[in-house]
C-alpha cells in the first residue's frame, strides 16, 4: 500500500509540475487577467456559444487591462488569451480532485496511520490556500494598474513549489524509508549542504518571481554584464531603500543572477565532497544529474535574458527551475538514506 500511496502522489506531482509550466505561460502571454470572476464551481464550465462569449468578453472590456493595454482587441484575440488561463485554472481544480478523492478513499480504508495523515491534510490546506492565493493575485490586477502584484506572483509561485516539494517528500519517504540517526558525522554534514542547495534553489525561484514580475527580464539583456557593468549604477535608486529589492529591476535582476552565481560555486563543490566520499551509485548518480541539471537551467536562464525572454524559451527556464529543485530534493533524500557512507 505505500506504494500505491506514493504513485497517487507522485502522479500529484506531475499535475503540479504542469500547473506550474501552464502558469508560466499565462503570465507570460498576458493572460492571466482574462477571466474577471473567480466562481471555483460554475467557472469549470466555459463559454459554450456566441451569446457566453460575448458576455465574457463584455466583462473584459470592464478592466484596466483592456482598457489602458488591450483596447480594441477582437473576441478571437481574446478568445487566445482566455483559453490560458481558463486551462490554468481548470488544471487547479483537477489536481484538487486528483489529491482530494483518493485521499478520502485511503482514509476510509483505514490506509494511513496518523503521521501521514496529518501531512497529507495539511498539503490539502496549502493546495486550498494556494487556490485562494491565485484568485489574490489575480485581484491585484484588475484595479487601476493593469498589473498583477509582484508580491502576490512571488507568494503564488513560492507556494506552487512548496505544495509540490511536499508531496515530493511524503513520497519519496514512503517509496525509501529513512532514519537520520543512520547519518554519521560526515554524511551529515552532506546532508546539511544538501539543505542549504534546496534552499538557495527556492530563494532563486522567489527571486525569479520578481523578476517576471516587474518584468526585469526585459531589461538589462546582456551577459555576463549587466549593459557594460558587473553592478549597475541603478540598484540604489529607490526610497526607502528596501524597495529596491522588489520594486527596482536593475537591483531585482542581480538578486537573481548573483544567487544563481552562488548555486553554479556551491553545487560544483558539493559534487566534488559527494564524489570523493563512498556513497552508493544511485546517490553519486543523481548528483550527476543536479549538476546537469544546473548547467541546462542556467544556460536556459542566459539564452531567454540574451534574446529578451522568448516564450518558449522563458517557459523552459521555468520548468527548469522545477526539475532542478526536484533533483536537489531527491539528492537530500538519497544523503539522508545512506548508512555509514564514510
Amino acid at each position: 500500500m505505500p506504494k500505491t500511496i506514493a504513485t497517487w502522489l507522485l502522479i500529484c506531482c506531475a499535475l503540479v509540475f504542469a500547473m506550474v509550466v501552464v502558469g508560466g505561460v499565462t503570465r507570460l502571454t498576458h493572460s492571466g487577467l482574462s477571466i474577471v470572476e473567480w466562481k471555483p464551481i460554475v467557472g469549470t464550465i466555459p463559454p459554450l456559444n456566441q451569446s457566453d462569449w460575448e458576455e465574457v468578453f463584455e466583462k473584459y472590456h470592464q478592466t484596466p487591462e483592456y482598457k489602458k493595454v488591450n483596447s480594441g482587441m477582437s473576441l478571437d484575440e481574446f478568445k487566445g488569451i482566455f483559453w490560458w488561463e481558463y486551462f490554468h485554472r481548470l488544471l487547479g481544480r483537477i489536481i484538487g480532485l486528483v489529491f482530494l478523492i483518493p485521499l478520502l478513499y485511503f482514509f476510509i480504508q483505514k490506509r494511513i496511520n496518523r503521521t501521514l495523515g496529518l501531512k497529507l491534510i495539511g498539503i490539502l490546506f496549502l493546495g486550498g490556500l494556494q487556490g485562494f492565493m491565485g484568485w489574490y493575485m489575480v485581484k491585484s490586477g484588475l484595479v487601476d494598474d493593469p498589473r498583477v502584484s509582484q508580491y502576490r506572483l512571488t507568494a503564488h509561485l513560492g507556494l506552487a513549489f512548496l505544495i509540490y516539494a511536499a508531496i515530493f517528500q511524503v513520497a519519496l519517504e514512503l517509496l525509501f524509508p529513512t532514519e537520520r540517526s543512520s547519518l554519521d558525522r560526515k554524511s551529515h554534514g552532506l546532508y546539511r549542504f544538501s539543505w542549504v542547495i534546496v534552499g538557495l534553489i527556492f530563494l532563486m525561484v522567489l527571486s525569479g518571481g520578481f523578476v517576471a514580475g516587474i518584468r526585469a527580464g526585459l531589461a538589462y539583456n546582456t551577459f555576463p554584464l549587466m549593459n557594460d557593468r558587473l553592478i549597475p549604477l541603478e540598484i540604489h535608486i529607490l526610497e526607502p531603500w528596501y524597495r529596491n529589492f522588489f520594486d527596482n529591476m536593475a537591483a531585482v535582476q542581480l538578486n537573481h543572477r548573483m544567487i544563481a552565481w552562488t548555486l553554479a560555486i556551491l553545487i560544483p563543490i558539493f559534487w566534488f565532497k559527494l564524489r570523493k566520499a563512498k556513497f552508493s551509485t544511485a546517490t553519486r548518480f543523481a548528483c550527476n544529474l543536479l549538476l546537469a541539471m544546473l548547467i541546462m537551467q542556467i544556460t536556459l536562464g542566459i539564452f531567454t535574458l540574451l534574446l529578451v525572454v522568448p516564450l518558449p524559451l522563458a517557459a523552459a527556464h521555468q520548468a527548469g527551475a522545477l526539475l532542478l529543485f526536484t533533483v536537489a530534493l531527491w539528492v537530500n533524500h538519497k544523503v539522508r538514506g545512506e548508512r555509514n557512507a564514510l
